[in-house]
């Protein structure tokens, strides 16, 4: 990363559950974060937020980017929150003709409005792994606006859990995916089972239904970590004496060793001298042929 001189690149985001683009906005002056901006995209004219301004960036990023049109003047917020009422009310409209029609498989969840007012997307979500079918809608949409451009897009549960907030799982007041995280990453079993987090349901599910985004915070610590430590059962030398690792605390680079007539102790990492190729035996071994 190289600094560049004159050039201020901003991070914008147009969605409450939406990622951060970048754009170029070296001609303009006086922005800062928190400040709404007006840009056109590949959706046509948005209004989005500063959520950041980059300081370090690649060299070549500059010349890849759009700029910004301009700074939001009040107007453009007053037109902002007029579309936030829009959007309310095309998706009441959306969620009443669902039910008098009796349609199936999937919920509304919020409406966006493109700036220039010429399309919306209706973002939904659905268990199913078809997609639904929106003809329905799109005839009352077009019915009604017909000046307007109306796309369907499916969310997954993390976005929505995202879109509404709330209390999180673990009783903080806010919910991580609403207060900082841009992009949700893959999160597995395997991360709880390295970490030694009790697999029940309720301790490793958010309000998601799914595996919680923070089994991902430490997760390549403890890999790294645990690649350094002897494993379970391995027998170490220790300072007092030799013994068998019954357990393990990365976090603290420690291991817990079972050793005879002294029962279990614990020792830093550094504190013991594995014992190569040996292992105590968990189970016979079996009956060669």
């Amino acid at each position: 990363m190289e600094q560049i001189q004159d050039t201020q690149i901003l991070s914008v985001r147009f969605s409450k559950i939406g990622k951060d683009y970048f754009f170029n906005a070296s001609h303009l002056n006086n922005i800062q974060k928190s400040d709404f901006v007006v840009v056109e995209t590949s959706r046509g004219w948005q209004l989005g937020e500063v959520t950041d301004i980059l300081t370090e960036y690649e060299t070549n990023l500059k010349g890849t980017l759009k700029k910004i049109d301009r700074k939001a003047t009040p107007a453009d917020l007053i037109k902002k929150q007029e579309l936030n009422f829009k959007q309310e009310e095309i998706v009441n409209k959306c969620v009443q003709s669902q039910k008098a029609k009796n349609l199936h498989g999937f919920k509304i969840i919020t409406a966006e409005y493109g700036f220039d007012e010429k399309s919306v997307s209706i973002l939904y979500t659905s268990g199913d792994e078809e997609n639904p079918k929106f003809d329905i809608l799109n005839k009352l949409i077009r019915a009604e606006y017909p000046n307007l451009r109306a796309e369907f897009h499916k969310i997954g549960p993390r976005d929505v859990a995202k879109f509404y907030g709330g209390l999180g799982a673990c009783g903080l007041e806010s919910r991580c995916c609403s207060k900082f995280i841009n992009e949700f990453q893959s999160i597995s079993i395997k991360m709880a089972k390295i970490q030694d987090i009790s697999l029940t349901p309720s301790d490793i599910t958010g309000m998601c239904d799914r595996l919680r985004c923070c089994l991902n915070y430490e997760y390549s610590q403890y890999e790294e970590i645990i690649k350094t430590l002897p494993k379970r059962n391995q027998i170490v030398l220790t300072p007092k004496g030799e013994g068998k690792v019954v357990d393990i605390i990365p976090l603290q680079e420690k291991v817990i060793v079972d050793i005879p007539d002294e029962g279990e102790k614990e020792f830093l990492a550094s504190e013991i001298q594995r014992i190569e190729h040996k292992e105590s035996a968990q189970n016979p071994e079996p009956n060669k042929q």
